[in-house]
């Protein structure tokens, strides 16, 4: 059974950073893509980043790149999602999710291709 566990979330001020840690079970994590989505009240889930299974190739939506990273460490089976200079518009539920890495170079970035998803940690910017 595959358990995606998400962890790391909090309230803070604009201009904080805060770090997110999923944990992954069941599943052989290195042949895995990993993605972070986020859900603000009253929005549609949003992709936010992903990371190849090797760790090698990452992609991130446009309003976070240069603010947050996404890392992974497979022999923790831990990917995680750092996030600097917060803004009150990031506040969101977040959500790790994994994608059976089909070929090299794949990165997906919609909802409907990933497997398996974390149960999500809020994330609160306070202004």
């Amino acid at each position: 059974q595959v358990q995606l566990v998400e962890s790391g979330g909090g309230l803070v001020q604009t201009g904080d950073s805060l770090g997110l840690s999923c944990a992954a079970s069941g599943l052989s994590f290195s042949n895995y893509a990993m993605g972070w989505f986020r859900q603000a009240p009253g929005k549609e889930r949003e992709f936010v980043a992903t990371i190849s299974g090797s760790g090698g190739d990452t992609y991130y939506t446009d309003s976070v790149k240069g603010r947050f990273t996404i890392a992974r460490v497979n022999a923790k089976n831990t990917v995680y999602l750092q996030m600097n200079s917060l803004k009150p518009e990031d506040t969101a539920v977040y959500s790790c999710a994994a994608k059976l890495q089909y070929y090299s170079g794949y990165m997906p970035t919609r909802v409907y291709e990933y497997d398996y998803w974390g149960q999500g940690t809020q994330v609160t910017v306070s202004s």
